[in-house]
């Protein structure tokens, strides 16, 4: 059965920025699906959402046939609704995956459902980041290179104000010499969520082959082997002695 993918992103970049709309013409969000598709076929179903769009792309209605739901963000964290962001919670703690990428650790979505700040270090001078698999046995590290080579990145580095990975998957390195955790597993009630760092609209991460194989490999790991629920609510079951 195939996995549904909403692809989202704030599309903040592609309409205000000639250089981000010449790399990435078809969106952010337009790139990230181009490889699921590539990579997935018809293993997935995947579906677009932006932030202008009514309810985000995110209504009650499109969340119910998401399976995963992928997000990127950067300028406009402040600007996605709340309720949305509560929304979106209940899903994974229901059993939707949630991959976060990039900027996206600083979403209300993921600073909420991590309950840190999210908070690094980066600057940004264009160099070479070597994404490093720690944990080869894992089913989002398959047929990744060792090392993952991406010419050009922003650098991202520790301290990351994030809790202790369930199961940390990639470490990276840049020529700067920062070290970041890269790759990081969680769970979330039901849901399972994957947060990797590379891809910034400054260049052009996401057409990278090594970045989709990634992308395609935490989708299908962060799918729900049995739907998704209502998260459990606060009842109390009586014992009968």
């Amino acid at each position: 059965m195939a996995v549904n993918v909403t692809v989202w992103s704030e599309n903040y970049h592609e309409p205000r920025e000639e250089e981000v709309r010449r790399r990435y013409p078809d969106g952010i969000h337009g790139a990230i699906a181009a490889g699921l598709k590539e990579l997935l076929a018809e293993r997935v179903h995947v579906r677009t959402a932006v932030l202008e769009d009514p309810e985000h792309g995110l209504s009650d209605e499109a969340l119910a046939k998401t399976d995963v739901l992928t997000w990127w963000g950067h300028m406009a964290h402040e600007e996605v609704d709340d309720k949305i962001v509560e929304r979106v919670r209940r899903r994974v703690l229901g059993g939707m995956g949630l991959l976060v990428l990039h900027s996206g650790h600083y979403s209300k979505i993921f600073r909420t459902l991590m309950g840190t700040t999210c908070s690094l270090t980066w600057r940004d001078a264009g160099e070479r980041e070597l994404v490093w698999t720690v944990s080869p046995g894992h089913p989002i590290a398959r047929g990744v290179p060792h090392p993952l080579v991406i010419d050009r990145q922003e650098t991202y580095g520790e301290p990351f104000d994030i809790p202790e990975p369930d199961e940390l998957v990639f470490i990276s390195n840049f020529s700067g010499g920062e070290v970041f955790r890269s790759g990081c597993c969680y769970r979330r009630g039901r849901g399972r969520i994957f947060y990797f760092s590379p891809g910034d609209q400054e260049y052009p991460v996401y057409h990278h082959p090594g970045v989709r194989r990634v992308l395609a490999n935490a989708v299908l790991w962060a799918a729900p082997a049995d739907g998704v629920a209502e998260p459990p609510q606060n009842v109390h079951t009586p014992i009968h002695w």
